[in-house]
């Protein structure tokens, strides 16, 4: 089911009266001549329901008026109540109800208040909600709103998709002043494109919070990258997940290769940001990754990721010390157990992870006193960062 929602604004008179007419031009080169770009789109989209959503002085008359004729009473009566800001339901519901007749689909009317404030604004967005079902696609116009609005409706079409889980086809612009002067043809824009951008920024938002890059593969391969090359993310994230870092580190290494090559618009938008956010891959030693990687976890308040890092960290640096293989795991082993008896460092952070991993008090009480408090529970993690450094 696919329902067109319209934001109704002020109407524009011209010289000698009446609404200012446009032809407007869709992608496919059809035009459609009309005093409101609502109705154009209506005819274009044919949707099954159409949501016109006003103030009590948006242009309901201009909607409305093609529907009955100018001496009909009503329609007096709703011009009147537009000019003078006084429109109600009652003023409504006999043109819906007309409009929908002819259309032969549902016309419903919701009217709103200005918007002008925080609680206006979550009213709106209440509203909308409250129109919609569960699982319905929905197109929105926003030529003809209140100047502030196409903003709302941009936070609208995000909202309406999280708590009704709605698909939005699109957001749709009448581009009056970028009218053809030689044709007079006004083009009309499509702008879900800045729903996708506001999706790889919820994917940033995301991957700062749990550090799991695979949020972006979905994106890329939406913005055309091949879906091999975009899943090898939601592998090394799996491998990094899985305490395999260099599993992690040759799958974002390709990765890294795939996205610098990648040229889709909004992929080659956020990619300097995406690879600031898995830099540690290039760090040269296996010891500055691990290090790198601890700081990070420490950044999202992930204690345990960061202590088993600091850790391993630790270890490839005891290995190195030895002049060993840090990958070779009996090399790794031998360093451990030596560090485990000899090194302070290593003995805190070993009871640290235990006590993180276990959710259990530790029978060091330096322990306990830093997991009493988170404070001093970071700074003793970026201590630990700093002297390994």
């Amino acid at each position: 089911m696919t329902t067109l929602i319209n934001f109704l604004g002020k109407g524009r008179y011209e010289k000698g009266g009446g609404y200012r007419t446009a032809q407007y031009r869709f992608e496919d080169n059809s035009k459609r001549e009309v005093p409101f770009f609502g109705l154009a789109l209506a005819d274009y989209l044919k949707p099954d329901r159409l949501i016109l959503v006003g103030t009590s002085g948006s242009m309901w008359d201009v909607f409305f008026e093609r529907e009955t004729s100018q001496s009909d009473q009503s329609l007096l009566e709703l011009i009147e109540a537009v000019e003078s800001d006084a429109v109600d339901a009652a003023h409504l519901k006999s043109h819906a109800c007309r409009l929908a007749k002819r259309l032969g689909y549902p016309v419903d009317c919701v009217l709103i208040d200005y918007a002008r404030d925080e609680a206006g604004q979550a009213a709106l967005l209440k509203k909308l909600a409250d129109s919609l079902e569960e699982g319905e696609h929905i197109a929105i116009d926003v030529t003809h709103s209140f100047r502030h609005l196409p903003m709302l409706a941009l936070i609208a079409a995000r909202f309406l998709s999280r708590v009704r889980n709605v698909v939005i086809e699109d957001i749709y612009y009448g581009a009056y002043d970028m009218k053809d002067a030689s044709s007079d043809e006004v083009p009309v824009l499509r702008l879900k494109g800045m729903l996708k951008m506001l999706d790889w920024v919820d994917a940033l938002s995301s991957y700062d919070k749990d550090g799991d890059y695979g949020v972006f593969s979905k994106l890329l391969i939406d913005d055309g990258m091949p879906e091999s090359q975009a899943r090898m993310l939601e592998a090394a994230a799996f491998q990094e997940r899985v305490n395999h870092l260099e599993g992690a580190r040759q799958k974002l290494s390709a990765s890294l290769k795939a996205i610098a090559a990648h040229q889709g618009p909004l992929g080659s938008l956020f990619s300097p940001e995406l690879k600031t956010r898995i830099a540690w891959v290039r760090k040269p030693e296996r010891g500055q990754r691990e290090l790198a990687l601890a700081d990070a976890y420490l950044a999202r308040r992930d204690y345990l990721r960061a202590a088993i890092f600091l850790l391993e960290g630790l270890i490839t640096s005891e290995v190195n010390r030895r002049r060993d293989n840090p990958t070779n795991y009996e090399k790794r082993d031998e360093a451990r157990r030596a560090l485990g008896q000899e090194n302070w460092q290593f003995k805190k952070l070993d009871r640290l992870r235990n006590a993180l991993a276990h959710g259990q008090r530790s029978p060091d009480n330096e322990i306990n006193r830093l997991l009493n408090d988170e404070n001093t529970l970071r700074e003793e993690l970026k201590r630990f960062i700093r002297e390994l450094s």
